[in-house]
């Protein structure tokens, strides 16, 4: 029997039997380019699929209609909470609201990181608010050191800040050689968002 018909009498029940995340390690996806966000879910589904327990937490987006949204309740094991303040026009100069919910949002972050429910906590565009400043980098890089041993914690977004860099186990750069929306193409729907 090939391959193809392997696929198909696979039964996902067998992979859902839990067992607790033995070590668990940092990860930072930065960079100018595409996919962090998609390289962020695509953890939270491999670890679904194998039965952990997935914590999201959006730092930018609200809830609303993104694709991966629509789908992660439907993903045994999984949560998220959007903290986000939707679109920001002049982030380097934030009001306080906005900062307020960084602050609210890393806040959150660290209680389910620490409460012992969770094994993979994905902390979405975490880096570019804390790049432009609506977090202090150290007191993201104080969360990274107070991880448990068997959380995995995944951080993503562009402008991730050295000492973040420095204090994570794994950093993967995206690099944007051509982009659609350089030719005027904007986001689409189930492809981008």
């Amino acid at each position: 029997m090939d391959d193809l018909h392997r696929a198909a009498d696979y039964s996902p029940s067998a992979a859902l039997t839990y067992e607790p995340l033995k070590r668990g390690l940092t990860q930072v996806f930065t960079g100018g380019g595409k996919g962090k966000t998609s390289a962020g879910i695509g953890t939270a589904v491999r670890a679904s699929g194998r039965g952990y327990r997935v914590y999201i937490v959006y730092f930018m987006n609200r809830a609303y209609d993104s694709g991966e949204q629509e789908v992660l309740h439907r993903l045994p094991g999984v949560k998220w909470a959007a903290f986000g303040p939707g679109l920001v026009r002049h982030p380097e100069s934030p009001s306080p609201e906005v900062k307020e919910k960084a602050s609210q949002a890393l806040a959150e972050a660290r209680r389910a990181m620490l409460s012992g429910d969770w094994d993979v906590i994905i902390l979405d565009e975490i880096n570019i608010v804390t790049g432009w400043g609506w977090l202090d980098a150290a007191d993201v890089v104080h969360l990274i050191k107070d991880r448990p041993e068997n959380v995995e914690l995944v951080l993503t977004g562009r402008l991730a800040p050295q000492a973040v860099i420095d204090s994570a186990d794994l950093v993967t750069e995206m690099v944007k050689v051509k982009h659609p929306y350089d030719r005027g193409i904007p986001a689409r729907r189930g492809i981008e968002y």
